[in-house]
């Protein structure tokens, strides 16, 4: 992180009001709407989203319209932006990563089946829930890996802009990039619809990691 950015996150954290609201998105299990945050610190509306502009802008939370299938306008959600996990007291990637690998060591799991078996269960949290693709596309983007996608027809291509687990792919490679494809290919699993066709990894300190799946059944033919 260049210290320009670092100061203009130290900036928008200085207000403890914004402080107080950063803190309830980073801890929150889900996505928060400005209402919650609103009854949370007993401020008015647009005073609360002024303060979520800031942390929005220093890059600290990002801001997505909610999916609504009922009636009424879409609200503003907010969460922890994923480049930001590990720092002002928030729980970090590294955490999710040792998790999965002690839990891998402890049942005797090769790493790409201990993440298959999390990104299945993953997936089958997240399914119905949208289309396959944007779904696996939205959970990358949560995961801090930055994916930039390519179309091409039933085929799909992720690149991957970023490695959030450099420092240990830089040493071990083979045992992180195993465990992405089979969080990739139990994601795929889980959400439906959806063939892992292979990933092509790359200098995971400059990213470029390529993730290529294939959509199944009616909508592949319909896009092909």
């Amino acid at each position: 992180m260049v210290e320009d950015e670092l100061q203009q996150e130290a900036r928008a954290l200085g207000d403890p009001t914004r402080h107080r609201l950063f803190r309830y998105i980073a801890d929150a299990p889900g996505p928060v709407g400005v209402a919650e945050l609103t009854d949370f610190v007993r401020l008015n509306h647009n005073a609360v989203r002024q303060h979520l502009a800031v942390l929005k802008d220093a890059g600290l939370v990002t801001e997505e319209v909610e999916e609504r299938s009922r009636p009424g306008r879409p609200r503003l959600l907010y969460r922890l932006a994923p480049e930001t996990a590990g720092r002002w007291g928030t729980p970090g990637a590294y955490a999710w990563l040792a998790g999965l690998l002690s839990d891998a060591v402890r049942r005797h799991l090769e790493p790409r089946q201990a993440g298959r078996q999390e990104g299945h269960r993953l997936g089958a949290e997240l399914a119905g829930s949208g289309e396959s693709v944007e779904l696996l596309e939205s959970e990358m983007e949560r995961r801090g890996f930055r994916p930039k996608r390519v179309d091409r027809g039933s085929k799909v291509e992720f690149v991957l802009g970023r490695c959030p687990f450099s420092d240990v792919a830089d040493s071990d490679p083979d045992t992180v990039c195993q465990l992405h494809l089979g969080l990739a290919e139990g994601l795929a699993e889980g959400l439906g619809s959806l063939d892992v066709e292979g990933l092509v990894a790359k200098d995971p300190r400059r990213a470029g990691c390529r993730l290529t799946v294939r959509r199944r059944g009616a909508l592949a033919g319909a896009r092909s």
